[in-house]
C-alpha cells in the first residue's frame, strides 16, 4: 500500500522513521549523512529512506557524484503531505502513537530544559475544539515552514510533539438484569 494514507502511517510508525522525517524537513540530506547524524549503520538509514520514500513520504531532490557513485539527497515534502490517520485501523493508528510516544521520550531524554506541557482530556463546546484544533495545525506549519539543516548558526533544537482528537463518547454502564 505504498504511497496511500495507511501506507504513510505504517511508515511513521517506527522512530528513526520519525527522526528521518524531521532532519529532512529543514534540509536535503543523503542516506549517509542522515547515518552519521542519527549515529546508525549507511545500510540501516537506506532501509528506512526507502521505506519513506516507497510510502511517498519523502523525495530524491538531488543526485551527486560521489567516489564512482551517485548519492540520492532526499527531502521530506511536508507541505504536501496529508495528516496521516484517515484510513488507519485501530491497531495501525495505535502503532503510530506508540511510536510518537517512544520518540518523544527519546527526544526529552534527561533535558530537563524549558518548554511546555500539557495533557488534557476536556469537555469543551464543538467551536472551541476546531479553534485550538486549528491552533495547532498552524502551530505545526510554522515550525516545519521555518526549519533549517541540523546545527545551523543562529538555531535551537526543539520538539514539537502535538496530538490533538476528539474522544470516542463512552459507553453507558449497563444496568444489572
Amino acid at each position: 500500500m505504498p504511497d496511500s494514507p495507511l501506507g504513510q502511517m505504517r511508515a511513521t510508525a517506527h522512530p528513526i522513521r520519525l527522526q528521518i522525517l524531521s532532519l529532512l524537513v529543514g534540509t536535503e540530506m543523503s542516506a549517509a549523512e542522515l547515518a552519521r547524524e542519527l549515529d546508525i549503520t549507511h545500510a540501516n538509514a537506506s532501509y528506512h529512506l526507502r521505506f519513506l520514500a516507497d510510502a511517498g513520504l519523502v523525495v530524491v531532490a538531488s543526485e551527486e557524484k560521489i567516489r564512482g557513485g551517485v548519492a540520492k539527497r532526499y527531502r521530506h515534502p511536508w507541505d504536501q503531505t496529508k495528516m496521516i490517520g484517515a484510513d488507519a485501523t485501530p491497531e495501525e493508528y495505535g502503532a503510530h502513537v506508540a511510536a510518537m510516544a517512544q520518540e518523544l521520550v527519546r527526544r526529552y531524554g534527561s533535558q530537563r530544559r524549558s518548554g511546555t506541557l500539557v495533557d488534557a482530556e476536556l469537555w469543551v463546546e464543538p467551536e472551541v475544539w476546531r479553534e485550538v484544533r486549528d491552533l495547532v495545525i498552524k502551530a505545526s506549519e510554522l515550525i516545519h515552514a521555518e526549519a533549517r539543516p541540523p546545527h545551523s548558526e543562529g538555531t535551537m533544537h526543539v520538539n514539537l510533539t502535538a496530538a490533538a482528537f476528539v474522544m470516542a463518547e463512552p459507553e453507558a454502564p449497563k444496568e444489572p438484569a
